[in-house]
């Protein structure tokens, strides 16, 4: 066993490695109290005590943000400035609750901490920083018994002088000092205030989580994968745990990625439902960047792979509201105490709704972790409160999730600019399988790609990711017709780049640096991020014209900041292609027939082992395949083959075609 790829989630930890030079996959129940239980218990079992080596995507620094259990944390900004994080935008996301109330921000008011000083939009100083404010403001903050410090300072990003000496001065704390313009080098003080205080926020709790891992595996052993879909070292994760906040969602679409190069599919839509939450995410050729991301309401302005969350999984607790109508999720059963089949569960969930329909199979579920007898009691109270039948609550359940799942990935395709039909859908997490085929059916898509193992995907795929490092820097050019200049400006972010890759051990063969603008037209607030070449001008007028459905060739054009890519390519497992069939028949895979309810009618459905099955191998629907991982369905309206790797391609058909 030479790697293992791990994922926390909010309901399973998952694992995949390679043994014997076979892929292996386990999961264990995660262990929110201390998610570092369910890490190492889970290495223990399948590592027997030998050392390996570990990708690890964390949800620790998300759930830190949004429980509220991060450090005690305070800002040191300019004098004038401490509320810019409580004032925020204008933006209301609730634009008709009339109670609605702002979150609190994570820094309260009194350790919010002002200095008098001052330096302009062009970066000179107008003002020093005061020798009286300096002079106490350690032993105030020692008073204060702060566990951690953002420090962010107007135009930072342009002089970084003010910064640095309150750092200077407030090193004899011994806690995490958190310095804006290393965190985010651009303009906007409130989003890079946000990002920074959020890295300061969980940078204790990163780094006691992290040293704690790297203790039981060694430092050398273990990388941390990031949002942007790269992954870095410990060492370097425990100082910017902001960059890990969505790593487990990440490595799922990184991984998707590869996967799909591999099957010969650009143009994805990741669909990935777990316990908890799905994620969705559009790929058109590369990795969908964004810099516009937020935790709860705080802004996390880093480079992170553009994913959309809902509180739709197979955890996800059925209920009937005030106006009686029945609602799915936000509200998880989560590990503990799970759905009602799991033994311990009061309220119905998906995964209840899809094991009362006959859509899993308890004695294949995990090991037979599944317990039948208690759901009848439930579903009947449920069902009672729908006024429904048992039949029809439990298909209801799932097309309320199924419906929350496609507005999900609208927003990411047709609110884009983007037809769903002309994508793949790349389905994967414990409970993707059951519902991808009936999602493609409602957004018109035509094929679905279901891989190895998809129940630990996102585990498998940060066994995939490069080393990833990102850069920028606001620089406000108002005539981006001059590439010479914009060329002399990436230079010393190149070489910048190319450091930090040799410090993470790749070689310079391994490296690949790819440049971005962010361009807008003058008087915009915002910016499309245009990769760098020769016509980035008419890229951007054609980006535009995607997005929002106009170009103005004749308005000016700015580039408000540059941005540095740098990639190192690391090994990365080899995935083989498996034994092929003569026939399209897969008879000895059939573990047997169930009935099965579609629409409310009971249909004999075939079973298959997902491991017996062949390449070139064809299922008409309706089918079962199943997996310790996951379980597929194949509904009448679709059909599925089996190609080279092991993936399966489910076809949706056309009502009454076969």
């Amino acid at each position: 066993m030479d790697i293992i790829g791990i994922d926390t989630g909010g309901t399973y930890t998952d694992f995949i490695y390679k043994d014997k030079g076979r892929w292996q996959v386990y999961k264990c129940p995660s262990t929110p109290h201390n998610p570092a239980e369910a890490v190492l218990s889970g290495i223990q079992t399948i590592s027997d005590g030998k050392q390996v080596q570990v990708v690890h995507g964390s949800t620790v620094a998300t759930n830190c943000i949004l429980e509220k259990k991060g450090a005690r944390t305070a800002l040191v900004t300019n004098k004038g400035f401490e509320d810019v994080i409580d004032i925020g935008r204008q933006n209301r996301k609730n634009l008709y609750d009339l109670w609605y109330q702002k979150e609190a921000p994570l820094v309260p008011d009194d350790l919010r901490i002002g200095i008098r000083g001052r330096i302009n939009c062009l970066g000179d100083v107008v003002s020093d920083l005061s020798d009286e404010d300096l002079a106490g403001l350690a032993q105030r903050l020692r008073n204060a018994r702060v566990e951690a410090v953002a420090i962010s300072f107007l135009f930072s990003f342009l002089n970084p002088d003010h910064e640095k000496r309150i750092g200077d001065a407030l090193s004899e704390l011994d806690v995490p000092l958190s310095l804006s313009h290393e965190i985010l080098s651009e303009f906007r003080e409130y989003e890079r205030m946000s990002t920074t205080i959020i890295n300061a926020y969980v940078s204790p709790v990163m780094k006691t989580y992290l040293e704690h891992l790297s203790h039981k595996i060694g430092s050398d052993n273990l990388r941390i994968m990031q949002s942007n879909g790269g992954s870095i070292t410990a060492e370097t994760a425990m100082l910017q745990p902001v960059r890990t906040v969505l790593s487990g969602p990440a490595g799922g679409v990184a991984g998707a990625f590869e996967i799909g190069k591999q099957a010969g599919a650009h143009k994805l839509i990741t669909f990935d439902m777990g316990g908890t939450s799905t994620d969705v995410s559009l790929m058109d050729g590369d990795l969908p960047l964004t810099m516009e991301s937020a935790i709860g309401r705080y802004p996390v302005r880093i480079p992170m792979i553009d994913i959309h969350t809902v509180g739709a999984g197979g955890g996800s607790i059925a209920s009937i509201d005030a106006g009686a109508a029945m609602t799915v999720g936000p509200e998880s059963a989560g590990a503990d105490p799970g759905p009602v089949c799991c033994g311990k569960g009061e309220e119905i969930t998906v995964t209840d709704a899809n094991l009362f329909l006959g859509r899993l199979i308890p004695e294949y579920f995990l090991g037979g972790t599944l317990d039948t007898a208690r759901l009848d009691f439930y579903m009947d109270k449920l069902s009672k409160a729908a006024g429904l039948s048992r039949v029809a609550a439990a298909e209801g359940v799932l097309a309320v999730a199924n419906t929350a799942m496609e507005r999900a990935i609208r927003v990411i395709s047709v609110e884009k600019g983007y037809n769903p039909g002309e994508f793949i859908l790349f389905s994967f997490g414990g409970a993707g399988g059951m519902h991808a085929a009936f999602l493609a059916k409602l957004l018109n898509m035509e094929k679905i790609l279901i891989p190895r193992h998809p129940g630990i995907f996102s585990a498998l795929g940060m066994l995939t990711s490069d080393v990833i490092k990102d850069y920028s820097r606001t620089i406000m050019l108002q005539d981006p017709s001059d590439m010479a200049d914009i060329i002399k400006l990436f230079t010393s972010m190149t070489a910048r780049g190319r450091e930090d890759l040799g410090a993470q051990g790749v070689s310079p063969d391994r490296m690949t640096l790819t440049r971005f603008l962010d361009m807008r037209y003058k008087g915009q607030s915002y910016e499309l991020m245009v990769p760098f070449g020769d016509h980035v001008l008419e890229q951007f007028h054609l980006l535009h014209k995607k997005r929002y459905g106009y170009a103005s060739r004749n308005t000016p054009v700015e580039v408000v900041n540059i941005r540095l890519r740098a990639r190192g390519k690391r090994e990365k497992p080899v995935f083989e292609k498996i034994d092929m069939s003569s026939e399209k028949s897969c008879e000895q895979a059939v573990l047997g027939y169930k009935e099965v309810i579609f629409e409310g009618r009971r249909i004999e459905t075939v079973l298959l082992a997902r491991e017996l099955l062949k390449g070139g191998q064809e299922m008409k629907g309706p089918a079962l395949i199943i997996e310790y991982s996951a379980t597929t369905v194949i509904p009448p309206f679709a059909s599925g083959a089996v190609d080279a790797y092991g993936n399966i391609v489910v076809t949706i058909h056309p009502q009454g075609a076969s």
